[in-house]
Parts: structure tokens; C-alpha cells; sequence
């Protein structure tokens, strides 16, 4: 399923991506450092949700947040949505 957020206090201004099975697919960020997020993106291919949020939570930048960190806040809020929903 894809899934958008929009994101709080940094360059990019989305983040869009897919969950299949509990995995990361396709993690596309919305403006910010283009070559940075296209390699972020790249490495995250395929990696387990609670893998990426164990490595990228608390990461700042920007204040207190930073695109990776954003990441997690997008993804721990689908995963509250899908355990609240069942979706």
C-alpha cells in the first residue's frame, strides 16, 4: 500500500512510500537534499519497518527532527493506524 505524510519542520515537504509485508519500498522525499535522500532512499529498499526506525529515530537536523527521523514518524504513525484499524 502507499502511503503519504507531510512532514514537520524540515526541507522536504513529503514523504511518500510503500509497506509491503512489513518492508520499505520506494521511499520517495518531496524537495529537500536530492542526492542525499535519493541515497537514504536506495539503502532503505526493502528494509524491515522496525529496522528502519531503530536505526533513524531521534537523527536531528533541522531543530529537532531531520528527513530520516521524519521517516519514522511517518512510518510509526501508519503502523499505529494499521494495529488501531486492522488495515
Amino acid at each position: 500500500m502507499i502511503y503519504e505524510y507531510k512532514t514537520k519542520g524540515i526541507c522536504a515537504s513529503r514523504i511518500i512510500f510503500e509497506l509491503d509485508n512489513n518492508k520499505l519500498h520506494n521511499v520517495q522525499f518531496i524537495d529537500g537534499c536530492t542526492g542525499n535522500l535519493q541515497g537514504l532512499s536506495n539503502l532503505l529498499e526493502g528494509m524491515e519497518v522496525s529496522e528502519v526506525i531503530k536505526r533513524l529515530k531521534g537523527i536531528k537536523c533541522q531543530g529537532n527532527t531531520s528527513c530520516p527521523d521524519q521517516l519514522t514518524k511517518a512510518l510509526e504513525e501508519v503502523i499505529n493506524e494499521i494495529n488501531i484499524n486492522g488495515k
